[in-house]
């Protein structure tokens, strides 16, 4: 075998692992100017400056909006970690389980307001970030409702009324307009479950 031969599958990992790197910085640089300017004003060109590669480069790799948001929106998830809804699940009363759930889910909203705010705001009007968080997002959202939904003594026509209210509960929107009235995390995720219970028709949760 001669030299060049040998050294082949060298350069082949040599130029995989460079590309590797390219497309970590310009996903990186993404989520940077996504939970800054947010993505429906985060502009291909910029991009490429603070990713440092050229504009050709960030096409190459990100075809397409829907390629470059979930790739963004997956690294981000990684280093941001979602609460974790089996673990409510091990609270045997449904509404323990639900202030609990509500008073971990508006602190992590709190911490993470920044890049979900910017996310949720443009997603309406880019149908590329809307399909990506039918994907990732809104599962998550009704795993966070059915783990929720689990054990309350309800007649069959007041599930629609207990999923819908749990839905609104959960929801960003509305921890941002509760502790927009000055509530803080912990008395807004009360009064979202007082909603809930009396939707439901049972008494308030411990602790409210």
């Amino acid at each position: 075998m001669n030299s060049d031969a040998a050294s082949r599958p060298y350069r082949k990992l040599a130029r995989a692992q460079r590309e590797e790197e390219t497309r970590r910085r310009i996903t990186e640089a993404a989520v940077e100017l996504h939970g800054t300017v947010g993505p429906a004003n985060t502009k291909v060109t910029e991009l490429a400056r603070l990713a440092g590669v050229s504009r050709m480069t960030v096409y190459n790799h990100f075809p397409t909006e829907v390629d470059l948001f979930m790739a963004c929106s997956t690294h981000w998830a990684s280093s941001n970690p979602f609460p974790d809804p089996s673990k409510w699940a091990d609270i045997d009363d449904p509404s323990e389980r639900l202030l609990s759930a509500l008073m971990e889910l508006y602190g992590w909203y709190q911490l993470k307001e920044g890049m979900l705010g910017n996310v949720l705001r443009d997603a309406p009007i880019l149908p590329s970030l809307a399909e990506v968080m039918d994907v990732l997002w809104s599962p998550y959202m009704e795993e966070i409702v059915r783990t929720l939904a689990l054990g309350w003594s309800v007649e069959r026509a007041d599930l629609e009324a207990l999923h819908a209210t749990l839905r609104l509960s959960v929801s960003f929107d509305t921890w941002r307009v509760l502790t927009g009235s000055r509530l803080d995390n912990d008395r807004a995720a009360e009064l979202a479950a007082r909603m809930v219970m009396g939707a439901v028709g049972s008494g308030s949760p411990q602790g409210c």
